[in-house]
């Protein structure tokens, strides 16, 4: 008799990149196996045993995003040469990645664990880790900007980093409810417009 055939191989990156767009489009929580099976094209055992588990994929996931999707804002904050050109960066590349047609809609950090169980906790305290990570990354060029005289000495950069992390953030639920690039770039020119205010020293 002949022996059984090997299994067939599959392109582990292809399928967590599959597996990637569905927690970003339905969310954590509202995936199941079945749905990241059929995405990824593999079987129940071969998802467990290249990824260990839901969550696990799930994290390994969010750590491809942040990878691909998400790395424009690190080069915008480390590479642009004034606190403010970064920002705007940062606001203008993610409201182009909230409306690719090619992409789910929306910020996958913001939106995949909105809403979790209390079994799923750490999931959801996954996301905020990685959504104060953002915050202090860009609290941290803005800090820079005031060591360079680009910021008046006293801005809260804290807070200011606050401010804009909320419009991204918003974008995200914006794109998700169906605002255009356009939308976005508006939302966007008017946060720009509201930097010197935004920046100044509380009184």
């Amino acid at each position: 008799m002949a022996g059984r055939g090997r299994p067939r191989a599959f392109d582990r990156e292809t399928a967590l990149r599959r597996a990637m767009e569905v927690f970003w489009r339905q969310g954590y929580e509202a995936t199941s196996m079945t749905d990241l099976t059929s995405a990824m094209g593999i079987a129940s055992p071969s998802l467990y045993a290249a990824f260990g588990s839901k969550e696990a994929l799930f994290r390994e996931s969010v750590t491809l995003y942040n990878a691909t999707e998400g790395a424009a804002m690190a080069r915008a904050l480390t590479e642009l040469p004034t606190a403010r050109a970064a920002v705007e960066a940062v606001l203008r590349d993610n409201a182009r990645v909230y409306t690719d047609a090619a992409n789910p809609s929306g910020c996958m950090i913001v939106l995949a664990a909105t809403n979790c169980s209390a079994a799923n906790a750490p999931v959801q305290e996954h996301l905020a880790y990685w959504r104060k990570a953002s915050a202090e990354m860009m609290a941290r060029r803005l800090d820079r900007g005031v060591r360079e005289g680009e910021l008046p000495a006293g801005t809260d950069t804290e807070a200011m980093a606050a401010f804009y992390t909320t419009v991204i953030q918003g974008m995200s639920v914006q794109a998700r409810d169906g605002a255009s690039g356009a939308d976005l770039d508006k939302t966007v020119d008017r946060a720009m417009a509201a930097w010197d205010v935004v920046a100044a020293p509380a009184r």
